[in-house]
């Protein structure tokens, strides 16, 4: 590994951990010639992942590209310190698939069921740009859907269990 100080090649491991859920391995280091410290990040190199886009192209998946457009609708919500482990879990799901290539609207698909537990004004923010609401009725019915949703999701929680 070259030093990132003095361009050295000669180091040493002082600490290795995993993180990013197990996804990665930090490794501290410290380079032999000027002793000074850094990090570096293991990954395992994967298949590359091809994204059947709406309109026929292919294009690399882009994890930079799909944590920019999580960020956006989660702007000024609770759950904005989230996106990387939103990214994170639709990534997973993805490599779970286990095909080499995938369409945007399945993506765009897993990120709105992570919105859509999460928080509701992400995932309309969300929604509205990537389903195109051509008009005021659409965006009307996805939120009537949202709430029937949410009332059924709170008249389960209130439901008492009956005795046997």
């Amino acid at each position: 590994m070259r030093c990132p100080f003095c361009h050295q090649t000669e180091d040493r491991v002082v600490d290795s951990r995993t993180s990013r859920e197990g996804r990665a391995v930090r490794r501290r280091r410290e380079c032999l010639s000027c002793e000074r410290r850094f990090t570096t990040y293991e990954y395992v190199e994967e298949r590359a992942l091809q994204v059947l886009k709406r309109d026929g192209t292919v294009e690399p998946y882009d994890r930079d590209k799909l944590l920019r457009s999580v960020r956006l609708p989660c702007a000024k919500r609770p759950i904005a310190p989230l996106v990387e482990a939103i990214v994170n879990e639709v990534e997973d799901a993805l490599s779970h698939l286990g095909q080499e290539e995938i369409e945007s609207r399945v993506i765009a698909e897993m990120v709105m069921e992570q919105l859509r537990t999460r928080d509701d004004v992400a995932y309309v923010r969300f929604a509205s740009v990537y389903r195109d609401f051509q008009d005021l009725d659409e965006f009307q019915q996805e939120l009537r859907e949202l709430s029937l949703r949410r009332a059924r999701a709170a008249l389960n929680e209130n439901q008492a269990e009956l005795p046997l």
